[in-house]
């Protein structure tokens, strides 16, 4: 693309990337005076700010578009340097994936194992909330994302992968002390809850859905931000929450916990969104992590 010279658009990735002009400089081997005036004259090519000079640099709506061509345009020189049998050094695909942490802490890992590595693939992952996966791609942070959304991405594909099922659950002191006494309707919104973080709407959407709107779950809740951190605080009876069905199966077999409303559940249906783009290794992963979805989720 002659509008947009190729040492510039990588020259912002590497801003976008490592967080810092002096850092993106230390990265590419060149001073963080060649890098300002690289950044500068990309903007003054595409007369738009690229980048807001905050500690991290982040992209601006303008700055994602040229971010997400860059990382593009990279998985192509990478794979052109392949087929022609130049390729520097024996350096593996890098491909950057979000994903949810229940995903990450149960199904993902394992499936990530199968991925043949001939030739090798590095996997950089970056953990986020399956409602909020996909901006990651709008951002051009990542390849491809595992998501709540069925509404592709501008410039992605969407393929359903299933149904991560979550059980209600909590000790049986924890129901005896909080739930009993009464319809769970009425009781569980006042009992103290668990949750991932303040973007997790999980258990509140399971208690409007028992009360037909009227109440979201407890104000008295644990933020736990971490999928086997978040199980151990229900067992350990600080409140309620929805366990990922694969952690909970073992504890409720053993009766650490129970379920708050047996054959309640909640469904939350996952896809996999990559960019619409020729790279042999994401194809191959996206392959790999679909016919395990299809083996572990609903």
């Amino acid at each position: 693309m002659a509008d947009l010279p190729f040492d510039q658009v990588r020259t912002l990735l590497a801003v976008v990337d490592e967080g810092t002009f002096d850092a993106a400089a230390a990265a590419l081997h060149v001073t963080p005076s060649a890098v300002s005036q690289r950044v500068k004259a990309l903007e003054q090519r595409t007369g738009r700010v690229l980048v807001m000079r905050t500690k991290p640099v982040r992209p601006t709506e303008s700055g994602q578009v040229v971010v997400r061509f860059a990382r593009q345009l990279a998985a192509l020189e990478r794979d052109a340097q392949a087929e022609l049998g130049i390729a520097a050094g024996s350096a593996p695909a890098r491909l950057a994936i979000a994903v949810n942490a229940d995903s990450l802490a149960t199904w993902f890992l394992p499936a990530l194992t199968r991925v043949p590595q001939d030739p090798p693939v590095c996997f950089e992952l970056h953990r986020e909330d399956e409602t909020h996966t996909a901006e990651l791609l709008r951002e051009g942070k990542v390849m491809a994302a595992v998501t709540a959304s069925a509404e592709p991405v501008a410039g992605c594909t969407v393929r359903r992968l299933g149904l991560a099922r979550y059980r209600p659950a909590a000790t049986p002191r924890f129901v005896a002390d909080h739930l009993d006494g009464g319809p769970l309707e009425r009781r569980l919104p006042d009992a103290p809850v668990v949750v991932f973080d303040r973007r997790d709407e999980l258990q509140d959407r399971f208690v409007r859905s028992l009360t037909a709107g009227r109440s979201g779950a407890s104000a008295f809740r644990h933020h736990v931000p971490t999928s086997e951190g978040f199980c151990d605080a229900v067992a350990a009876g600080l409140g309620w929450g929805l366990v990922p069905e694969p952690q909970a199966a073992p504890l409720l077999k053993s009766g650490a916990l129970v379920e708050l409303a047996p054959g309640l559940r909640m469904d939350v249906p996952l896809f996999w969104q990559q960019w619409t783009l020729d790279v042999p290794a994401l194809a191959l992963v996206a392959e790999t992590i679909a016919a395990a979805a299809a083996q572990a989720l609903h």
